[in-house]
């Protein structure tokens, strides 16, 4: 049995287009950064803390020995810094004006735990924005749709008409790897 250590959307959908049974049982961490921490090593340290987070809640209540779930944490990076998710409308258009005419990193942290310990794997996709003008940004930001979104910006929604190229994952910009995922999952 799979189940999912995060109450998004995104990674609902893209789990049941790809035909994977699930359940949805979110995780409650601390997602603090900590002093010093590099990105991989943010998002790789809370898709970690996710999953062993649910096993054992799932684990203490009675689940079996079949038991695999999936953690998960994707962020957005220019110049090795992190774009979270934005504060408010002032703080996603400062972000898209800082993506605007250049190619940020999107990297999203996957571990899955069993009985057999916890597999922990990351991907990185690179993306290629557009030059957007000020009306660009205004008009998006106005949407609501960057307000959820790390790095103020949904490659499924709006934004895809700025985005010209990706190397790498399109998935993972979406918010979950799912060749990863599947590759995690056959060898658990």
């Amino acid at each position: 049995m799979l189940v999912l250590a995060s109450a998004s959307p995104r990674r609902s959908e893209l789990l049941t287009q790809a035909g994977i049974a699930f359940e949805v049982h979110p995780a409650h961490i601390n997602e603090d950064l900590l002093t010093g921490e590099e990105p991989l090593a943010y998002v790789t340290r809370l898709a970690r803390e996710k999953a062993e987070a649910v096993y054992r809640e799932r684990s203490a209540a009675g689940d079996s020995n079949s038991l695999l779930v999936l953690g998960a944490d994707t962020t957005v990076t220019l110049d090795n810094h992190i774009l979270a998710k934005p504060e408010n409308a002032e703080d996603a258009a400062r972000m898209l004006r800082l993506l605007s005419g250049r190619t940020h990193r999107v990297m999203t942290g996957v571990a899955l735990a069993s009985a057999r310990g916890t597999e922990v794997a990351a991907e990185i996709t690179e993306v290629s924005f557009l030059t957007l003008t000020d009306e660009q940004i205004t008009e998006y930001v106005a949407t609501g749709e960057p307000m959820d979104k790390a790095g103020a910006y949904a490659i499924q929604g709006r934004a895809a008409c700025w985005i010209p190229r990706i190397e790498g994952c399109y998935f993972n910009v979406v918010g979950l790897p799912l060749s990863l995922v599947a590759r995690l999952i056959a060898i658990a």
